[in-house]
């Protein structure tokens, strides 16, 4: 049976109206603005959000994202096209994603302490969540 899907922005729109204004407070934490996109472009991919995988295409190309590491972006593991620091910081997004209580996040830290602060670590880890936070509330709507 297929139903309607809800409108949780308009029927909590005071819970989306606060979620909106997180993502200025992690702005202020100095994430580079294209590792932002291809962070919130993975997880999208991951959790199968189709809208938000349009999206933040969109606006990764609209600041200056080359059409050829987009296109890579699903095997990123796999190629050259991307820094040391972006390759620690999608192994964290793919991690925090796609929770697996094997993973060694230990390991993934120290990669990530070589290019980021604490402080930058802790800004990345919150615009994972929130990623992921969005695309699940998108994707109750499929």
């Amino acid at each position: 049976m297929t139903t309607k899907p809800v409108n949780h922005y308009t029927n909590i729109p005071d819970v989306f109206s606060s979620l909106e204004k997180v993502h200025g407070a992690i702005d202020q934490h100095g994430l580079d603005r294209m590792l932002h996109h291809l962070v919130q472009l993975r997880a999208s991919q991951l959790n199968g959000c189709a809208y938000c995988v349009k999206m933040h295409t969109r606006e990764a190309r609209e600041d200056g994202e080359t059409n050829e590491r987009l296109d890579r972006l699903i095997v990123w593991d796999h190629v050259s096209d991307f820094t040391a620091k972006e390759r620690a910081a999608l192994a964290w997004t793919e991690a925090l994603t796609q929770i697996d209580r094997r993973t060694d996040y230990g390991a993934l830290r120290a990669a990530l302490r070589e290019h980021f602060s604490d402080t930058e670590i802790s800004a990345l880890t919150a615009e994972v969540a929130m990623i992921n936070l969005w695309n699940r509330i998108q994707v109750s709507t499929h």
